[in-house]
């Protein structure tokens, strides 16, 4: 899976949802052809020095900022899409933390953790799935919490459409990590920066 580098631009719509993760290259021209509404993040990321303009007697200057929302009518509704699953963004949601002894590990430590078991028809689903380590993992089997006597210490949920971008890149500059933490809703873990 692609991670978002330091140097890569949060494409927004109009109205400011997430679009994508884009190349500097890929932010230059929707600079260079006027398709920029606006653009947020803490100064330019990087400025980029284009043709000699003869008429104007001087070089042009694109900058290029860490976020920018596109002009044009948002082309879906993106808060009616359902995030893509992945173990790495599962336990990012869940703060590396499992959820029935409440510790926290290392990644490789971690396994997925069907709430209802796969074998009673429990789903790769955001609410079925929680962050476990793999000696609880082994304790419930396949049982559900309540058989097992092994209460979740927090809940599952599916991420909005903004900490799917939060969860989907480890290293997210400091200006936008804010602009995306800002706008999620409260019961969001994933707002605070994991070190």
């Amino acid at each position: 899976m692609h991670h978002p580098h330091p140097n890569q631009v949060l494409q927004l719509d109009i109205q400011g949802t997430p679009q994508a993760w884009i190349s500097l290259e890929h932010a230059a021209t929707h600079v260079a052809t006027g398709s920029v509404a606006w653009v947020d993040g803490d100064g330019p990321l990087a400025t980029l020095r284009g043709g000699f303009n003869v008429a104007r007697g001087r070089q042009s200057v694109i900058d290029l900022h860490p976020i920018i929302a596109l002009h044009g009518a948002p082309r879906v509704n993106l808060f009616e899409v359902v995030p893509s699953f992945s173990r790495n963004k599962l336990f990012r949601r869940d703060r590396m933390t499992c959820a029935y002894c409440g510790q926290r590990f290392h990644e490789r430590e971690l396994q997925c953790e069907h709430i209802v078991p796969h074998s009673r028809g429990g789903g790769w689903t955001w609410m079925n799935l929680v962050t476990a380590c793999g000696l609880c993992n082994g304790r419930k089997a396949c049982r559900t919490p309540e058989e097992a006597g092994m209460p979740l210490m927090y809940l599952p949920y599916v991420p909005s459409r903004f900490e799917d971008f939060l969860l989907e890149g480890r290293h997210i500059r400091a200006d936008v990590h804010e602009w995306l933490a800002a706008r999620l809703p409260r019961s969001s873990r994933a707002g605070t920066r994991l070190s």
